[in-house]
């Protein structure tokens, strides 16, 4: 049992507290039956952190009627007497156009899961990866993610061979992850780690390499947020040691860049290079395989950003602003996010090396990278250590006070 956060995030969409939500659930009771409800704030309470995740047949009509949605969209379950039940179908009936032909007939749900439910279940994937491309993580990705996942998990309550469960757990990691990693762009690293502790279960059930190789990466990014880099390597050493990088060189280079940044942010120069030469060395035998979404960030684009960060990290600036430079020119333009935590790195590694004016300029451009979208969290997180360093190396040159103002209008707008 665990705190409902897609309900929770859906509370916070609306710009609800616990008692407005139970005054609304109320007065939607009133509108369908004719009589006021009786939800009160402890009753929103239990959804929310998990103490109830069955509301009795009442609550599920007035939290449909609310949010638009059914339960299980909001990470409950409804009662199995409620699937037939006359309030409720009263209440879809209230919300929409009020004939008979805007109801959809309830179909009884087949007995048996087989590989099209799993593909028809995979199909949010592509969108929500493509998603995460552009703008990064956010907690309306994270949500749609939980909400597939949902569905997947439903699946496995019917009847199905081992085959088709396994492929079920290993979208159900896929998903996950996919929260997991939202939950590391916006920095709520505890909620984070609980999605990954689940992804790591899915993964394990499932038996599947690239769910396994998944896991491991997310929870070195995760251990890098923190800056526990003891982790990060021990995590790194685990995907090396799976089988998708053991049998596919890609997935050998990623795993090992990933040793380079945390050799590197230990202080340990010749292991971060050996790992770097290794990882460049595998990415250069790989083939063009069919491989899951997840992975299209990877590639020379992504090798360079990360040779950027690792030569930043041990101290050689100059090589840092070229692999960055590298790095940006392959990126492809719908991979905002990606770009602009490239262009961060550029600018610090101008900076360092004592060229605050172009660094300044560079910094900008986040901004425009971009487009308007929100920054991630740790998009912000970066462009916030640049402030503070280009206060500390250049506190009163014209170009910092320019970048104070620039700053100072981007977060109000933000």
């Amino acid at each position: 049992m665990g705190a409902n956060v897609v309900l929770q995030a859906r509370l916070q969409q609306l710009g609800l507290s616990q008692d407005q939500l139970a005054d609304r659930c109320n007065d939607a009771l009133l509108a369908i039956t004719g009589r006021p409800g009786n939800m009160s704030s402890r009753t929103v309470r239990n959804l929310l952190d998990g103490s109830s995740q069955r509301p009795i047949g009442r609550t599920c009509v007035a939290l449909e009627r609310v949010f638009g949605c059914p339960v299980t969209d909001l990470g409950l379950s409804a009662p199995h007497s409620l699937q037939e039940d006359p309030m409720r179908r009263r209440a879809f009936m209230l919300s929409t156009t009020g004939t008979a032909a805007a109801t959809v007939p309830v179909l009884r749900r087949r007995g048996t899961v087989g590989m099209s439910d799993v593909d028809r279940a995979a199909a949010d994937m592509e969108t929500l990866v493509e998603v995460d491309d552009r703008q990064g993580g956010n907690a309306s990705l994270a949500i749609r993610a939980l909400s597939a996942r949902k569905k997947v998990l439903d699946l496995q309550q019917r009847n199905a061979s081992e085959r088709v469960r396994r492929a079920l757990y290993a979208l159900a990691a896929e998903y996950t992850n996919l929260a997991a990693f939202s939950y590391i762009d916006l920095r709520d690293l505890d909620a984070a780690q609980r999605y990954l502790n689940e992804a790591g279960t899915f993964s394990g059930l499932s038996q599947d390499p690239f769910a396994g190789i998944h896991f491991w990466i997310n929870i070195g990014l995760l251990s890098s947020q923190r800056k526990n880099w003891a982790e990060h390597r021990a995590s790194a050493h685990a995907a090396v040691a799976t089988k998708a990088a053991r049998n596919d060189p890609f997935f050998s280079s990623l795993a090992r860049a990933r040793l380079a940044l945390s050799h590197a942010a230990l202080g340990d120069r010749r292991a971060a290079k050996k790992a770097l030469g290794s990882a460049q060395d595998a990415l250069s035998k790989a083939t063009q395989d069919a491989r899951p979404r997840w992975t299209s960030f990877y590639g020379p684009a992504e090798l360079n950003h990360i040779s950027a960060i690792t030569c930043f990290r041990i101290g050689e600036h100059a090589a840092a602003e070229a692999m960055a430079h590298r790095a940006l020119a392959k990126i492809p333009r719908e991979f905002q996010r990606n770009r602009a935590l490239a262009t961060c790195q550029l600018a610090s590694a101008q900076l360092r090396q004592g060229e605050p004016e172009q660094a300044t300029q560079t910094a900008v451009a986040v901004f425009s990278i971009m487009n308007g979208a929100p920054l991630p969290q740790r998009i912000r997180t970066l462009v916030g250590d640049f402030h503070r360093d280009l206060l500390r190396i250049a506190p009163s040159t014209t170009c910092t006070r320019e970048w104070v103002e620039r700053m100072r209008d981007e977060w109000s707008r933000v």
